[in-house]
């Protein structure tokens, strides 16, 4: 941003001497502050959107066998709480679950704008499933109902095979416990947390592990537009391919 008010600020000179200096300086910081202002608004829409996506569409998670139950609502206000939400976000995040729950909600168009969103980013999209799983999970079993509707998001969303494969590794961590430690989690799920194969070389892995924890960054997603009370979801996630690769390692006597 400095090189924007110098930039001005050579061009006033040129025009105008001091005098011209003086006034592009200004002008140049003008500018500067309207274009943070413009990119923080933006910013702040996409972390909106982002958040009312993510709770409708758990809205109709959560009445995927075709109703929702008390118990269901207990589970969204726990990733609620877990989220740490304020009064605010809280209110908003009601109404979209609800939404989520009408007859008439258009899934598909929803994902459509959150692919939108997401664009490609495909952390943001790590953190959207992370959610959808501890409100799935919460109650300690998870039907096949909702694993067939969790497939359908994750088709509608654009995901690859490989993304889908670390998704049912990450639904087979839930639906066990949420078991991420290198000493519980299966060499399988392992292997698909990363998205590769038991066949992949040592040096395919390591470059499959680093581009994961690359697109995972809780920093990077935060400026892509995760808001702030999904960073601790941002933070399991990559904890999670850390213990995947550990384990792998583990595995093969590098540990």
């Amino acid at each position: 941003m400095l090189i924007v008010i110098f930039i001005a600020a050579m061009i006033g000179y040129a025009i105008g001497r001091l005098p011209g200096l003086l006034i592009g300086g200004v002008l140049g910081y003008a500018l500067v502050r309207w274009l943070r202002a413009k990119l923080i608004g933006k910013l702040a829409e996409r972390q909106t959107r982002f958040l009312s996506a993510t709770f409708s569409v758990m809205g109709a998670m959560s009445r995927a066998d075709g109703e929702v139950s008390e118990h269901e609502r207990r589970s969204a206000e726990a990733v609620f709480d877990r989220l740490n939400l304020n009064d605010a976000q809280r209110t908003q995040a009601r109404a979209d679950f609800e939404r989520g729950q009408q007859t008439g909600f258009d899934l598909d168009a929803e994902l459509a704008g959150l692919r939108q969103i997401v664009g490609a980013q495909r952390g943001l999209l790590q953190v959207f499933f992370q959610v959808q799983l501890v409100a799935m999970a919460a109650d300690g079993r998870v039907e096949q109902s909702e694993r067939d509707m969790l497939m359908r998001v994750a088709r509608g969303l654009g995901c690859s095979q490989e993304e889908i494969s670390r998704l049912e590794a990450m639904l087979n961590a839930a639906a066990s416990g949420g078991g991420t430690q290198e000493s519980a989690q299966p060499l399988e799920d392992a292997y698909q947390v990363l998205g590769v194969s038991s066949e992949a070389t040592d040096a395919e892995i390591k470059r499959a592990y680093r581009k994961l924890m690359s697109q995972n960054h809780p920093d990077k997603l935060a400026g892509k537009g995760m808001p702030d009370s999904m960073r601790r979801m941002a933070e399991q996630r990559t904890s999670e391919i850390s213990n995947a690769y550990e384990r792998i390692q583990q595995a093969r006597g590098q540990g």
